[in-house]
Formats: C-alpha cells, structure tokens, sequence
C-alpha cells in the first residue's frame, strides 16, 4: 500500500511540475490577439481598422494626421475604414472611450506603446497588420494601399 502512495505522490508532483512549466510558457509568450478584451476580434471581416498611437495629441505629426482624417472623411469611410487613437493610456474606438483594459488589450494585440512615438497601423479586413508606420504619415499612401487590396477591389466590382 506504500508503495501504490509513494507512487502516486510522485506522479502528482510530476504533472504539477510540468503544468507550471506550461503555465509558465503561457505567461511569457506574447498576446496573440485572441484576449477578448482586445476590441479589434469584433471588426475582422467587418473593418479596416486604422490604429494610431502617440504618448500625446500635441504632436505636430499627430495633429497633422487628425487634419488629414477631417479632409478625407468620405474616402476614410468609403474604404471601410474604423478610427482607433491611443493618447497616451487614453484610447478611443470610432470616438468612443475604451475602458484602460481595451486599451492595454489593443497595444499588447499590435505589439506597440505610446513611448515609442508616432505610430500608426493599418489593420486589414482579415485581421492582419498591413501597413506599420512612424511619425508623419501621408493618408492618400494608406488609401492606396487599401485600394489595391484583394477584397477592396471585389467589393468595388
């Protein structure tokens, strides 16, 4: 009988062993995009997502790209297009507030943080990142971009 105890004490320390090693695993890999918190799971298929991330809306290239959006507002909405802005830890979803956990959610999904500066992502239909840039950024560039996609040019058929 101490035998069959002392042997299954050892096969449970060896699978609470191993699990903490997967546990362990989990935690240090990167988000995957899959936390449900991340708000861009609801847009695939729906939307292409423009995601822009500054550490603060007084940057000149980021009022810039504000500018830019006002003045395009009908080719921004004609491509299907859905605004995102993280300010700092502030972000938005088409004007709306997220609350701090989208927020986080949403940098960890595309990998990025406000401290690296100007950021902007185009995220296509598919969910997949398209376009990644830094600092100043030219609209007419994304709008082409997006125009040349598989799926915008079916839909404009």
């Amino acid at each position: 009988m101490k035998r069959w105890l002392m042997a299954g004490a050892l096969m449970a320390g060896a699978f609470l062993a191993t699990s903490a090693v997967f546990a362990a695993d989990d935690a240090a890999r990167p988000d995957d995009g899959k936390n449900p918190a991340n708000p861009l799971i609801t847009d695939k298929w729906n939307f292409r997502p423009l995601v822009v991330v500054t550490p603060d809306a007084g940057q000149p290239a980021y009022r810039h790209l504000r500018q830019q959006l006002e003045e395009t507002r009908g080719a921004f909405t004609d491509r299907d297009m859905l605004l995102y802005t993280v300010e700092g830890d502030s972000g938005t979803r088409h004007g709306q507030p997220m609350t701090p956990y989208e927020t986080r959610a949403l940098l960890e999904a595309l990998g990025v943080s406000p401290d690296q500066g100007l950021t902007t992502i185009l995220i296509g239909k598919d969910g997949g990142k398209k376009v990644q840039l830094r600092g100043d950024v030219d609209l007419e560039e994304i709008y082409a971009t997006i125009d040349r996609m598989p799926m915008r040019r079916a839909a404009e058929k």
